[in-house]
C-alpha cells in the first residue's frame, strides 16, 4: 500500500497543469510529512550537532587549539593599526576615501562569498572521517552567514516564505557606497589593484580546496571587518556617504549601536566549524596561515596610511 506522500507525488506529477498556491503547497508538506524537529534556535542547535559530531576529547583539543590561536591573533598588530585611529578622526578626504574603497573591495569584499561558498562545498572533506550527513552541520551554520551576505533578512513574507532581496546582498550594498564615492562603473573597470591588495585577495582564494584553511582564514575575515568597519563608517559618513542603511550599517559588531551587524557572531560560527573539522597535526600550519593573513592585512592598511603623505589623489 503506497503512502500518502507517494500517492499526492504522483498527483503532482501527473498533473503538471495544476495551479495551487505557495502558502497550499507548504502548508500540504507540513500534513504529508509532519515533525517535531526543533527548529527554534537554529545557530545553537547546528553547533550542538557539530561538536557531538567527533569525540569529546577530540573536540576539548581542538577548542583548546581555537582558543590559544584566536588569543594570539588578538595580541597580533593589526588589533591596534594606527589606521584605525585615523579612520575614526576622519583623515582622509573623499579622493582617498575612493582609493581605499576600491583596494578594499579587490581584497575581500568581492571574494568573501566565493570563499564562503568553498568552505560550503569543502565540508564534504568530512564525510569520510565522520558519520554521513555530518557535513550538513557545518553548512547549516555556514549558511546562516550566507543568508546575512546574500541580503535575506529574517522572517516570512505575506506568503510565508523567506524575506530578502538580491539588492540588500553585502556585495551590491558596497557598490552603492562606491556610487556615493562617486565612482563611476568605468573607474571601476579600470582600476588597476595594488600588488598589496591583490596578494590579500590570492592568499584567501589559493585556501578554496582546504576546508580548515578557507574557513580559519574567513575567521580572520571577520575580525578585521570587526576592527575596521566602524572607524571606516565613520570617514566615510564625514565624506558624505550615508551610512544610516546599506553596507555600512549591516558591518561590525552585535553590540554596535549604530549597526544592524552580526560579523562577530559569523565569525564564532567559523571557529565553530574549524574545531569540528581540524586535526591536532594541522595545528601549527592553520595557525601559520592565520598569522600571515594578519600580517598581509598589516601591510594593506600599511599601503592605505601612507596615502596620508601623498598629494591629493584623484582616481582616474
Amino acid at each position: 500500500m503506497r503512502g500518502k506522500g507517494e500517492i499526492c507525488f504522483n498527483y503532482f506529477l501527473v498533473s503538471p497543469k495544476l495551479l495551487v498556491s505557495q502558502n497550499v503547497i507548504v502548508q500540504l508538506a507540513v500534513y504529508l510529512y509532519p515533525t517535531t524537529m526543533q527548529t527554534d534556535d537554529p545557530r545553537q542547535t547546528a553547533k550542538a550537532l557539530i561538536k557531538a559530531s567527533i569525540s569529546p576529547m577530540l573536540w576539548a583539543e581542538n577548542a583548546s587549539f581555537v582558543a590559544s590561536l584566536r588569543q594570539s591573533l588578538e595580541q597580533h598588530s593589526i588589533t591596534t593599526h594606527p589606521a584605525i585611529d585615523a579612520l575614526n578622526q576622519k583623515r582622509f578626504d573623499k579622493h582617498q576615501m575612493q582609493r581605499i574603497h576600491l583596494e578594499y573591495r579587490h581584497a575581500i569584499v568581492q571574494i568573501f562569498t566565493d570563499a564562503l561558498l568553498a568552505a560550503q562545498f569543502q565540508t564534504l572533506q568530512l564525510e569520510p572521517r565522520l558519520k554521513p550527513g555530518s557535513k550538513m552541520y557545518a553548512r547549516f551554520l555556514l549558511t546562516l552567514n550566507d543568508l546575512d551576505e546574500f541580503g535575506f533578512v529574517p522572517g516570512v513574507d505575506h506568503q510565508g516564505y523567506y524575506r530578502g532581496n538580491p539588492s540588500g546582498a553585502h556585495y551590491p550594498l558596497f557598490e552603492q557606497v562606491l556610487d556615493e564615492l562617486d565612482v563611476s562603473l568605468e573607474q571601476r573597470l579600470q582600476y588597476v589593484p595594488t600588488a598589496t591588495s591583490s596578494e590579500v585577495r590570492a592568499y584567501l582564494e589559493h585556501t578554496y580546496s582546504d576546508l580548515c584553511a578557507v574557513t580559519s582564514l574567513l575567521a580572520v575575515a571577520e575580525e578585521e571587518v570587526v576592527l575596521f568597519s566602524a572607524p571606516l563608517r565613520r570617514n566615510a559618513h564625514h565624506v558624505g556617504v550615508s551610512v544610516s542603511s546599506g553596507y555600512y550599517l549591516c558591518h561590525g559588531t552585535s553590540d554596535d549601536q549604530l549597526a544592524n551587524a552580526c560579523d562577530d557572531t559569523h565569525e564564532d560560527d567559523l571557529w565553530y566549524i574549524v574545531m569540528q573539522a581540524i586535526l591536532p597535526e594541522h595545528y601549527s600550519a592553520i595557525a601559520e596561515l592565520c598569522l600571515r593573513y594578519c600580517d598581509l592585512w598589516v601591510e594593506f592598511w600599511d599601503a592605505q596610511m601612507s596615502l596620508l603623505q601623498q598629494p591629493l589623489l584623484v582616481i582616474a
